[in-house]
């Protein structure tokens, strides 16, 4: 893994922190958790203010995700807004705060410039035992508290002004306009700097978790569809009489769910030819299979020749396998794509010439659960399940490791929006 943070694919486009007052406001976060202090003089933060850092330091990954829900947070800027999350249990943590920075950019940039800000996103369960648990959270709550107490004292002052405004009499209370005075020392002129975040609850419709090993969640109409494996608590049990199950290791159910709900995007030439998602994958795939059969074998600068000579060699296997011939066969019929009768596919190769519909709400979550299907293309499983990418990483010999990462460092970080509107969107 040294070599993923290295090269800023694991832990990279973090904040950091190494300003005496931040560490201090961080520090009482830590200790409104419960939590003992850090003595560091600089980590760093995601979005969530996670600092792999500081996890090293208390010896605790889950320091912010105790028992997988109720994801604590802390801020300490409004500059946490762009960060990615590079630690959580559920895939729509990140969405969840982004739609808390910009429903309350305000309020936050006002708070932080005197506080920190931290709490818990809330579900309503406190432990996730079966899948009926996951099924139970419909919704969000972002829980607020600040280290000097700042968010009940500015609502304190805010109740006191009202009174002074309706009550005639309250001007001569001398003790509560003095409190004012002092309220609004620390509080600051909230007629014009509002601390009091207004919106703090948020849906939680589709995502993955990575409890039970993976579980991912739909919601149409309301109408819910599990995704998860089989062996899960709860598969089948929990609310049957709403819920759909599919069994993830069955891959024509799944692809057929997707496509039935709109949320893929079977073979055609409109995107086929335009993105070139189909031939990446040839070529990724073909150098997987070679480092496969030799572990030792080096994939930098691998020319297209070489690829061409091995697949040769080897067109028993290749055709045996079929996934190469289906990929090159759907670029062929790019232009005339009614031709790929998808029925005549086999399920598990059905992925492979398909991507998220775009367009769909749960695009992204669409990609993640496809990645789960094509370990070997590594920059789909990369750009939207990292979780897996990492697994994958852990078992592949060194010299397709380093070719991963001087791919993903060269053809992605450069650009990352530009890439995924590219391939996927």
């Amino acid at each position: 893994m040294k070599r993923l943070i290295e090269n800023q694919l694991m832990f990279g486009g973090l904040l950091t922190i190494d300003e005496p007052h931040l560490i201090d406001r961080y520090n009482k976060a830590l200790k409104g958790f419960g939590l003992k202090p850090v003595d560091l003089t600089s980590f760093q933060i995601d979005m969530t203010g996670f600092s792999p850092e500081v996890a090293m330091e208390l010896e605790d990954d889950d320091y912010l995700d105790p028992k997988g829900v109720n994801r604590r947070f802390i801020i300490l800027s409004p500059d946490q807004a762009s960060l990615p999350v590079v630690h959580t249990q559920f895939s729509n943590t990140e969405e969840l705060m982004i739609d808390f920075f910009e429903k309350n950019a305000r309020e936050i940039f006002a708070i932080t410039i005197k506080d920190v800000l931290f709490g818990e996103i809330e579900d309503s369960i406190l432990e996730v035992k079966t899948i009926d648990d996951l099924l139970a959270i419909e919704q969000v709550e972002f829980k607020l508290s600040t280290a000097s107490d700042l968010l009940a004292q500015s609502a304190r002052l805010r109740v006191l002004m009202e009174r002074l405004v309706k009550d005639p009499e309250a001007w001569r209370d001398n003790d509560m306009l003095n409190q004012m005075v002092e309220l609004a020392k620390v509080t600051g002129d909230i007629r014009t700097n509002q601390l009091l975040p207004r919106e703090v609850v948020f849906r939680h419709n589709a995502f993955w978790t990575a409890h039970f090993g993976g579980v991912y969640i739909f919601n149409d109409r309301n109408k819910l569809t599990v995704i998860a494996d089989p062996e899960t608590r709860g598969f089948r049990r929990s609310r049957p009489w709403e819920v759909a199950y599919l069994d993830i290791n069955n891959q024509a159910q799944v692809y057929r769910f997707l496509l039935e709900s709109g949320r893929i995007d079977p073979p055609r030439g409109s995107w086929i030819e335009k993105t070139g998602l189909l031939q990446q994958r040839a070529r990724m795939l073909v150098i997987n299979m070679m480092s496969n059969e030799d572990p030792s074998f080096d994939p930098e600068g691998v020319s297209n020749a070489q690829l061409d000579t091995w697949v040769k060699r080897n067109s028993d296997f290749v055709e045996n396998d079929g996934a190469l011939l289906l990929l090159q066969f759907a670029v062929k019929q790019a232009r005339n794509w009614s031709n790929i009768d998808m029925a005549q596919v086999r399920p598990h190769h059905r992925f492979l010439i398909s991507r998220a519909n775009p367009e769909h709400d749960d695009w992204w979550l669409t990609n993640r659960l496809i990645s789960e299907y094509l370990p070997f293309d590594f920059m789909t499983l990369f750009v939207f399940n990292k979780q897996g990418f990492y697994k994958s990483y852990e078992k592949w010999p060194d010299p397709y490791r380093e070719f991963v990462v001087n791919e993903l460092r060269s053809d992605y970080m450069k650009d990352k929006a530009g890439l995924r509107a590219r391939l996927y969107a």
